[in-house]
């Protein structure tokens, strides 16, 4: 994984140890594998160029919703997750923890730029008047006995029912 960042994001991230003399067949031994030290700070840094890639591939994505679509789940849910997901993937494959400052100014940033009106234009919901809802709680409680009663009523008629 380590030889797959540094050919990704250029040699100068990895630091190769030096290998050590004596290896080979006659040694019986095999070489040691290169050894890259990388940093906190270089795979801070690495994870912040790559979930910049994560931004601008989402922004692009974004550029053909139009205005009215912004707030439509079905049309935002994709790019959106997949934002989601790179930033995640790469804090991953990187060790680096999940979620982190970084991935929330990303979604954060992403809820101010695109989806801030969104809440305004979905219409709140309320209760009811007290008036309504004690009649829709009161009717059905005085029905069930009535109902009852008609059972029970109708069941004494010693007349068999077709």
């Amino acid at each position: 994984m380590a030889v797959l960042r540094c050919a990704l994001l250029g040699h100068e991230f990895c630091h190769v140890g030096a290998t050590a003399e004596g290896f080979g067949q006659e040694a019986g031994t095999s070489p040691p594998v290169p050894v890259y030290n990388i940093t906190d700070e270089l795979v801070e840094e690495i994870y912040t160029n790559l979930t910049h890639r994560c931004w601008e591939s989402f922004e692009q994505v974004m550029q053909n919703v139009t205005g009215t679509q912004l707030c439509e789940w079905k049309v935002i849910s994709r790019p959106y997750s997949s934002l989601q997901q790179c930033l995640e993937y790469w804090a991953d494959h990187l060790n680096y923890s999940y979620p982190n400052a970084l991935a929330e100014s990303y979604i954060f940033q992403s809820h101010h730029r695109y989806f801030q009106n969104c809440s305004a234009g979905s219409q709140a919901y309320f209760d009811p008047p007290e008036d309504v809802l004690l009649a829709m709680i009161i009717a059905p409680i005085c029905l069930i006995p009535f109902l009852v009663t008609l059972v029970i009523w109708r069941s004494k008629d010693g007349k068999a029912q077709p």
